[in-house]
């Protein structure tokens, strides 16, 4: 991130632990829960994160944060940020624990080819780069110049 104007134009935010019960080259399966107070299981297929399957289905809380134990590599706790900026909804997750210092927006498109304006707060695009990935947040170690260095 190039700065911190982004927090004036947050709408809402949200409390996010999650946890890697399996990874794979092209899938992974991940449980979350948000507020602690609502749980999912979401099956992610494919290699892209432009282009992928995403299933998700609730879960009860009890039976997430039994997950969350089972978990392989780090447990990811982050605050989730959602702007809107020209049409364009923006995920801004500031990451906790491990991965303190980490922050990274992400904007979610219809369609892989759309350029969306970017917001002068953002910085470094990270997109095609694994390292940023949840997946590799969760089962790698900690990469500290992903909390010390840029972040977008």
């Amino acid at each position: 991130m190039n700065d911190e104007q982004w927090k004036a134009a947050v709408l809402s935010r949200s409390s996010l632990t999650q946890a890697y019960l399996m990874t794979g080259e092209d899938r992974s399966l991940r449980v979350r829960i948000e507020n602690d107070n609502r749980a999912t299981l979401c099956i992610k297929i494919g290699v892209s994160s432009l282009q992928r399957e995403e299933f998700e289905y609730p879960v009860p809380v009890a039976d997430a944060r039994a997950m969350v134990r089972q978990a392989i590599g780090n447990v990811i706790e982050k605050t989730r940020h959602l702007i809107h900026h020209h049409g364009y909804l923006w995920e801004v997750d500031v990451y906790h624990g491990a991965y303190a210092g980490l922050v990274v927006a992400e904007v979610e498109l219809e369609q892989a080819d759309e350029t969306p304006p970017l917001p002068d707060w953002v910085g470094l695009e990270v997109t095609a780069d694994k390292r940023y990935s949840n997946a590799s947040l969760a089962t790698s170690d900690c990469f500290r110049e992903l909390c010390n260095g840029p972040s977008s």
